[in-house]
C-alpha cells in the first residue's frame, strides 16, 4: 500500500506562479513536490543556501534556454509547503537573486504561522496570502 501524501499547502502566489510555467516544467515541479509528499526528496532537489540546512529545498529546471525554480520546505512535520516558484531571469552565474531570498524568507514565516494555526484548529487552510 502506498504512503498517505502529507498535506501540500501553497503560500502566497506560489500556486499561481508555478501554474505560469511552461507544461514540461510544471511536471517537474509538481512531481518533485509530490515526492516530498510520500517519500522524501527528488533526485534534483537540493537545500537554498541561507537556511540553515535541508529544511528549505529547490527544485531547479532547465527548459528552451531559461531556469525555473520551486522552493519548498519540509521542516514543518506533517506537511509540505510550497513557498515560491519563478523565473530566474538573471544571466550571473547561479545565485538566486535577493529578492526572491527575502520573498522565501517572508513566505516560510507564514508557513510556520499556518502550522501553528493547523495544530490548532486541525486541518486549516490549504491556501494562504
Amino acid at each position: 500500500m502506498p504512503p498517505t501524501p502529507k498535506p501540500l499547502i501553497w503560500v502566497g502566489g506560489s500556486k499561481e506562479d508555478l501554474k505560469a510555467f511552461p507544461e514540461e516544467v510544471r511536471q517537474v515541479m509538481g512531481y518533485a513536490l509530490y515526492l516530498a509528499q510520500v517519500v522524501g526528496k527528488h533526485p534534483d532537489a537540493k537545500p537554498l543556501r541561507g537556511f540553515g540546512g535541508a529544511g528549505v529545498l529547490e527544485v531547479v529546471d532547465d527548459f528552451d534556454g531559461d531556469t525555473y525554480r520551486a522552493v519548498y520546505t519540509v521542516k514543518l512535520r506533517g506537511a509540505v509547503y510550497a513557498l515560491h516558484a519563478f523565473q530566474k531571469k538573471s544571466n550571473k552565474g547561479i545565485k538566486t537573486p535577493p529578492h526572491d531570498l527575502e520573498l522565501v524568507r517572508r513566505r516560510l514565516g507564514q508557513a510556520e504561522q499556518i502550522h501553528a494555526r493547523r495544530g490548532l484548529r486541525g486541518a486549516g487552510r490549504e491556501e494562504e496570502d
